[in-house]
C-alpha cells in the first residue's frame, strides 16, 4: 500500500529546524545580554558612589566649574561618560559636551528612578552623543537634603559587539541545518508535490472560465483519488454552470424587455433584483440600487407601507394590489412574499397604467364631446320637424325657412361624420401622404389668399411676410395647405373687426442641445429634433385662449368657451395636428388671452444626399 501523502510532506521538518534555531538564537542572546548588562551595571554604580563621595562638598555649594572640570577628570580616569546634576535636574558638570547647552535633566529616566527608590538605571540611545548607553545615576544627600545626582554611562558596543559574534555563530548553524533538512525534504517532497502542481493548474484553468480542463489520474494514492474525484466533480460542474448561464441568460432578456417593472428584496429588505422598466418608473439609478434598501430605492411612502405590509405578514403570499398616483403618472403596485426562498423577501411588481388611464380619459371626453357636438344640431332638427307636423307645412314661406334650416343642420352633421373619418384614417395610417419637393410659398400664399375675401369681411388686415429663397421642404402639398388653410381660417373667426393676421415663415437650425437660431420660442411641447427646420407662423391678435385650455386644443371636439360662439365640429387643429406628425414634424401654439394667438408648424427641410 502506498504511503499516505502527509508523511511526504517536507515543511515541518524544515520549519522544526528554524523554529528550534530561532529559539536557541534568542534564550542565548537575552541571556548573554543580560549577565552582561547585570555586571556593567554593578560597575557602573560603584564608580557613580566613588565620584559622588568625592564631589560632595563641591555639590553643596553648586560650584559648577568646579564640578565639570571634576566630571571630565573622572570620564578620562574611567573611560565612561560621567554627569553631574544638582537636585533641580540642572547639568552642573558633563564630561562630553557644554552643561550649558544641556537641558533639564529631572525627567530623564534614571534620575526619576534614583529619586524614588536610590538608585536608578536606563538603557537608551543619546541623543548628545548619537548612540546607544546603559545610565546609572545615584543620589547624594547632605544633612538629609537631596543635594544632587551623579550619572555614569558607558556605551553599550562592546555588548552588542559579544552578542553579534554568538548571532553569527547560531546563525551559520541554523543554515548548516537548514541546508541539510531542506535538501531531505525537497528530495522526499518532489514526488508527492508534482501531482498536486498539476491539480493546481487544472483547477485555475476551470477558475478562468476553461470549464473542459481535466486532469489524468497517474497513482493511486490520496493524490489519485482526488484527481479522479475533482474529474467527476468538473464534469457535474460544468452541466450546471450551462444550465445556469441558460436560464439566466432567458431570465435577463425576460427582465429586460418587460414593460412591467420587477424588484426582488432580500430578507434584510435590500433590493437583490430590478430591472430597467422599475428603474424608469421609480426614477431610481440602477448602478446604486442593487444594494441599497427598498425605500431608498422607491421614495414613495404609499409603496414603502405596501412592502412593509407584505413582510409583516409571512403567512400572506399577496397583498391586495394598490395604484399610486403621482400627477398624470399612474402606477399599480402588486407585492408578493418569497418566504419559502428566503424569509422576509419579497417581489415586487410594478404596472404603468398611465396609457391606459389616459385613453380611458380620452374616450370619456370623446363621448361627451360628440354627444355634446350632435345633440345640438338633432335638438334643432327634432324642433324644426315638430314645427312642420304642427301645422307650418300650411305655410308654404315659413316652410321653407324651416326646410333651409334643416338643411343646414344636416350639413353640419355631414360635416362632422366626413371630419371623423377623415381624422380616423389619418390616425390609422390608412391615408397614404404623396410626398414630394414643395416650395414653402406654395404651400403658404395659396390658402391665404382664398381666405383673404372672408379677413376683409370681417375687416380684419390680412398679411403675408415670406423671405425670398426659402428652401424646400418634403410634404404632401395639399395636405399642408389644408394645414395652413384652418390655422388662417380659426386666426380670421377669432380675431375682432380692427385686428390683423400675419402668416410667415422662416428656416431656423435645432442645435443637440435643443438651442433654436434664430430664437423664436423657448420650449415647446414636442422639441424638434437637432437639424434644420421650415417654422410656418400664424399670428393673430385675437381673443387669445385661456392658458387651462391651450394644452387641449389639439384634442377631439375640444373647444374654449369663447370659441363654442363661433361654430365648427372641433376637429380641423386634431386633423391639423395629425397631418403634420404624419410628415415627421411637430405643431403648437403660445397665447396670451385677451391679446392674442401664434400657431407653429414646423416641418423638416428637403435633405440632399
Amino acid at each position: 500500500m502506498s504511503p499516505s501523502i502527509r508523511w511526504r510532506i517536507a515543511v515541518p521538518y524544515v520549519a522544526l529546524v528554524v523554529v528550534v534555531m530561532g529559539g536557541l538564537l534568542v534564550f542565548l542572546s537575552d541571556m548573554v545580554r543580560d549577565a552582561y548588562l547585570d555586571r556593567l551595571e554593578a560597575q557602573l554604580e560603584s564608580e557613580a558612589r566613588l565620584i559622588g563621595d568625592a564631589i560632595t562638598p563641591a555639590l553643596a555649594e553648586d560650584d559648577a566649574t568646579l564640578l565639570n572640570a571634576e566630571a571630565r577628570r573622572y570620564a578620562h580616569m574611567l573611560d565612561a561618560r560621567v554627569t553631574i546634576i544638582d537636585s533641580d535636574g540642572v547639568v552642573l558638570g558633563e564630561s562630553h559636551t557644554d552643561p550649558a547647552g544641556m537641558d533639564n535633566h529631572l525627567r530623564r529616566p534614571e534620575v526619576q528612578e534614583a529619586v524614588e527608590s536610590g538608585q536608578g538605571r536606563s538603557l537608551r540611545f543619546s541623543r548628545t552623543v548619537g548612540y546607544e548607553m546603559l545610565y546609572v545615576a545615584l543620589p547624594f544627600t547632605s544633612q538629609g537634603q537631596t543635594i544632587g545626582f551623579v550619572r555614569v554611562a558607558l556605551p553599550l558596543e562592546e555588548i552588542q559587539q559579544s552578542i553579534s559574534r554568538l548571532h553569527r555563530a547560531i546563525i551559520l548553524a541554523a543554515l548548516l541545518a537548514i541546508g541539510v533538512a531542506g535538501g531531505l525534504a525537497v528530495l522526499i517532497a518532489e514526488r508527492t508535490a508534482r501531482p498536486i502542481h498539476r491539480l493546481t493548474g487544472t483547477v485555475e484553468r476551470m477558475a478562468n472560465g476553461d470549464l473542459n480542463a481535466r486532469l489524468l489520474p497517474i497513482t493511486r494514492d490520496e493524490v489519485g483519488t482526488l484527481t479522479r474525484a475533482f474529474n467527476k466533480m468538473a464534469a457535474r460542474l460544468r452541466g450546471t454552470i450551462n444550465m445556469l448561464i441558460e436560464e439566466r441568460g432567458r431570465l435577463t432578456t425576460v427582465l429586460d424587455t418587460m414593460a412591467d417593472g420587477v424588484i426582488i428584496t432580500d430578507g434584510d429588505g435590500r433590493v437583490r433584483l430590478i430591472n430597467p422598466a422599475a428603474v424608469r418608473m421609480l426614477a431610481a439609478d440602477e448602478s446604486n440600487a442593487m444594494g441599497r434598501s427598498f425605500p431608498q430605492v422607491a421614495r414613495d411612502y404609499r409603496i414603502i407601507e405596501l412592502w412593509r405590509a407584505c413582510r409583516s405578514r409571512p403567512k400572506t403570499k399577496r397583498i391586495e394590489p394598490m395604484e399610486v398616483n403621482r400627477g398624470d403618472f399612474h402606477l399599480r403596485v402588486i407585492v408578493t412574499g418569497l418566504q419559502e426562498a428566503d424569509p422576509g423577501s419579497c417581489l415586487v411588481i410594478l404596472q404603468d397604467l398611465t396609457q391606459i388611464r389616459r385613453l380611458e380619459t380620452v374616450r370619456q371626453d370623446f363621448i361627451s364631446n360628440i354627444s355634446h357636438e350632435l345633440r345640438t344640431p338633432l335638438a334643432s332638427l327634432k324642433a324644426l320637424v315638430d314645427t312642420l307636423r304642427d301645422g307650418a307645412l300650411e305655410d308654404p314661406p315659413a316652410a321653407q325657412r324651416f326646410l333651409d334650416r334643416m338643411d343646414t343642420e344636416v350639413d353640419a352633421l355631414t360635416q362632422m361624420v366626413r371630419e371623423l373619418l377623415e381624422l380616423s384614417r389619418i390616425e390609422s395610417g390608412r391615408v397614404p401622404f404623396q410626398l414630394s419637393p414643395v416650395d414653402v410659398v406654395d404651400v403658404v400664399v395659396g390658402p391665404t389668399e382664398r381666405l383673404r375675401p372672408q379677413a376683409e369681411r370681417a375687416g380684419l388686415e390680412l398679411t403675408i411676410d415670406l423671405p425670398d429663397e426659402l428652401p424646400q421642404v418634403l410634404a404632401d402639398g395639399g395636405r399642408i395647405q389644408e394645414v395652413v388653410t384652418n390655422l388662417v381660417h380659426n386666426a380670421i373667426k377669432f380675431t375682432p373687426p380692427g385686428g390683423t393676421v400675419r402668416v410667415t415663415a422662416t428656416a431656423i437650425s435645432v442645435s443637440s442641445d435643443g438651442a433654436c437660431s434664430p430664437t423664436y420660442f423657448e420650449v415647446t411641447p414636442d422639441p424638434l429634433s437637432p437639424g434644420r427646420w421650415v417654422l410656418i407662423l400664424v399670428e393673430d391678435t385675437g381673443v387669445g385662449i385661456p392658458a387651462d385650455d391651450l394644452s387641449r386644443i389639439f384634442e377631439r371636439f375640444y373647444k374654449a368657451d369663447r370659441a363654442r360662439s363661433g361654430g365648427g365640429t372641433g376637429l380641423g387643429l386634431s386633423i391639423a395636428k395629425h397631418i403634420v406628425q404624419g410628415h415627421g414634424g411637430s405643431i403648437w401654439a403660445d397665447s396670451i388671452e385677451g391679446e392674442g394667438t401664434t400657431f407653429y408648424v414646423a416641418l423638416p427641410l428637403l435633405t440632399t444626399s
